[in-house]
């Protein structure tokens, strides 16, 4: 074989090794960026919710506890590190504002898995069912959808109580948003609103602080809850999510901390 001819087979051959191992390291990197869960703060699982919204979360001695609390710390466990929950608005959650800037690693809020969140966010599997409610002042007789025509009805803003009564209640209804539940909760006592649409899962607890009130209507919108991490950007932290939902059912623990705080 001439030189010159043996020159260029050995400079293709260094070239197609080049290539191969350039090639195997993008593969490994990609490898590792499906497998290895990133964390915004190394050490800590951080939880964005929206505070309070009894039972999911609330606050108790200072700190922030709940159902989604509880959740939220059998995953911090399954990944072996410490949780951190942070009080956020709902529609910074909602909008993928709190997770794709990187404020925290998850969303735990009580959260409806909807068409419209799920193209700013990544879901995981349901971990919870539930409803809309109508709330109002016992002897009101609003107790239908129709009825609520030329009433100041209460919501909180960005929720499926919100799109629920824009879809279905009477054009002349006055929807009123508050930015949180608490805001929402204290129109409704305070005689601001005729009535109030909200999840059932927490309307019991405006009806239980305010005797005055009643939960006269629940709608079955077939709503689900999910967890939700920023869009296309940690799909090891949902695997362990959705693998630590399947395995607190299993083991009968999800059912042991529904218990704790539904009855």
């Amino acid at each position: 074989m001439p030189a010159r001819i043996a020159a260029a087979a050995l400079s293709s051959v260094a070239l197609l090794a080049s290539l191969s191992a350039c090639g195997g390291e993008a593969a490994g990197q990609e490898a590792d960026a499906l497998s290895e869960t990133s964390l915004v703060f190394g050490g800590a699982l951080t939880v964005c919710t929206d505070a309070p919204y009894p039972p999911f979360v609330y606050e108790q001695k200072g700190k922030l506890v709940g159902f989604d609390v509880d959740l939220g710390q059998a995953v911090a466990d399954e990944l072996g590190v410490d949780l951190d929950v942070i009080d956020v608005a709902f529609d910074d959650i909602t909008s993928g504002t709190s997770l794709n800037t990187d404020e925290c690693d998850v969303a735990i809020s009580a959260m409806t898995i909807t068409g419209e969140r799920a193209r700013v966010l990544d879901f995981s599997s349901p971990y919870f069912d539930a409803k809309q409610a109508l709330i109002t002042p016992r002897g009101s007789g609003l107790d239908q959808i129709a009825e609520l025509a030329g009433q100041r009805v209460g919501v909180q803003k960005d929720t499926t109580g919100e799109t629920y009564l824009s879809d279905y209640a009477p054009e002349s209804t006055e929807v009123v948003a508050y930015d949180d539940a608490a805001g929402l909760q204290q129109a409704l006592n305070s005689g601001e609103l005729d009535a109030a649409m909200l999840d059932n899962t927490v309307s019991g607890q405006f009806v239980a602080d305010n005797p005055k009130l009643k939960l006269s209507r629940e709608f079955d919108t077939g709503e689900q809850y999910g967890m939700a991490v920023r869009k296309d950007g940690n799909i090891p932290l949902l695997r362990t999510i959705n693998s630590t939902l399947a395995e607190l059912r299993e083991s009968g623990r999800y059912d042991e901390i529904y218990s704790t705080y539904f009855g």
